[in-house]
């Protein structure tokens, strides 16, 4: 929390005494936890406790990072401050916040702050820092991606997440320049940054980055788009095989995703009597901060065809690339799925024969498609109870249903909420819909199966 001081006591807006409050405390609360919980502790971890250390890690974390919220009096209710800080490390993007103008900049910058942090992970954080962890860090790693295989890329688990870590800083960096050159201002351009590349939307704008030139835009579009790409395969392009990303098969299902949805919203909005260049310019911004789950927006046409409603909730489902910092279901999970709905109707067609899913010519075992099949349900089921919480809080049913699946995709300001909401707004929720919305999105954050660990009597039993 230096950073936000700092920024707080240049820029003068009288934060700085708050922030650092909240930083004391925080400090005080990690020590009196190392001293007496942590005092002679074992740093070699099974899956059990890795499960739990991840789940108690992305509940605390944001717990203590909403004190900012609280003591700079931008947020007045523990409620509030929660939400703000929960859509941030989970880098959902929704927020209470309003009238951002009168924001102290060292809060929106600790704000961007929290969604960069977790645009990785706040267990891959960890594991960056923390050297000591030998077993453990394998086991923390693989809890972090629990819902999906994410390839590494070095044997090593420390080196894999430091070679994560660089090119995620070096994607930051990259951007930051490009916005500064574009002509936004130094402030602007770092907390912008923060928010596309960790796919997190947090904007320092009411509204938005409607005022940024178009070769801003196209900058933030292109960089959605890469946040939404496994980094891995990025890593694979960076150190000079760009061919290996064309043998990905889930790098060529993303492009194929996204340019039949760019195609088809420019189409529709051009139809609807929208001018063709600017339906094809928000049609890529748009599908690029939908698919990556980021939730950056710029006005939208004037005139709304229902297909581009259906085309955005679909791409709010599916979600970008397994190993990205985006959310949803994953295109990985998809097209598992799809093959195996395929295969199966083939087998009814001929019983005798045998087929199998492949990604990559690697076959998935039985064990990982029905893990698959678990993760669907539970992730259909947590929207289909969010929009009934919703529901019951006021909310009609389409809009409770679309703002359920936005938050637990992890992406919360999306145009279609204020096309079905007229102009939705998080401010107005009452307390009860805005906890529903907090676990979502840790529900969809931490891939579902490690929250359901932690309060299963039998996870404790066994």
């Amino acid at each position: 929390m230096a950073f936000p001081i700092l920024v707080s006591i240049l820029y003068q807006d009288g934060s700085q005494y708050d922030l650092t409050i909240s930083a004391l405390l925080i400090l005080m609360v990690g020590l009196l936890m190392r001293n007496f919980i942590g005092r002679n502790c074992n740093y070699e971890l099974h899956e059990k406790e890795s499960f739990w250390i991840t789940s108690v890690v992305w509940i605390f974390v944001p717990l203590m990072g909403a004190l900012p919220f609280l003591f700079t009096g931008s947020l007045s209710t523990f409620t509030d401050a929660c939400f703000e800080s929960f859509s941030g490390f989970t880098t959902t993007g929704s927020s209470v916040l309003s009238d951002l103008e009168r924001v102290p900049k060292g809060l929106l910058l600790w704000r961007g702050m929290t969604q960069w942090i977790g645009g990785l992970g706040l267990i891959l954080f960890l594991i960056a820092l923390f050297r000591k962890l030998s077993v453990g860090s394998t086991q923390l790693y693989d809890a972090e991606f629990s819902g999906t295989v994410q390839r590494k890329l070095h044997p090593r688990i420390s080196t894999s997440v430091q070679l994560m870590w660089m090119i995620y800083v070096g994607m930051t960096l990259l951007l930051w320049g490009l916005l500064m050159m574009s002509g936004i201002d130094f402030f602007d351009s770092v907390c912008t940054t923060l928010a596309t590349v960790s796919t997190g939307g947090f904007m320092v704008h009411d509204n938005g980055v409607s005022s940024f030139p178009q070769s801003a835009l196209v900058c933030l579009t292109l960089f959605m788009f890469l946040s939404g790409v496994n980094i891995a395969i990025i890593y694979r392009l960076v150190a000079g095989k760009p061919k290996e990303m064309w043998h990905n098969e889930e790098f060529r299902v993303y492009l194929v995703v996204f340019f039949i949805a760019v195609v088809s919203l420019s189409v529709a909005f051009y139809v609807q009597e929208n001018g063709l260049l600017a339906s094809i310019n928000y049609a890529f911004f748009h599908v690029a901060s939908t698919i990556s789950t980021c939730g950056l927006s710029i006005p939208s046409p004037n005139n709304w065809p229902r297909i581009a409603s259906a085309i955005t909730f679909v791409l709010i489902i599916i979600g970008a690339s397994a190993g990205s910092t985006g959310g949803a279901l994953k295109i990985k999970r998809v097209m598992i799925l799809v093959k195996y709905v395929r295969n199966y109707f083939t087998r009814m067609l001929h019983p005798h024969a045998v087929f199998s899913v492949t990604i990559d010519d690697t076959r998935i075992s039985d064990d990982y498609i029905n893990k698959i099949f678990g993760f669907v349900f539970m992730y259909v089921m947590f929207i289909v109870g969010g929009g009934f919480v919703l529901t019951i809080c006021g909310l009609d049913i389409p809009t409770a249903v679309c703002v359920s699946a936005a938050n637990i995709a992890n992406l919360g300001p999306s145009p279609l909420i204020d096309v079905l909401g007229a102009n939705f707004d998080y401010v107005t929720l009452v307390p009860l819909a805005k906890w529903t919305l907090i676990v979502l999105m840790l529900v969809g954050r931490i891939e579902i199966f490690a929250i359901i660990a932690l309060f299963s009597p039998a996870y404790w039993r066994s």
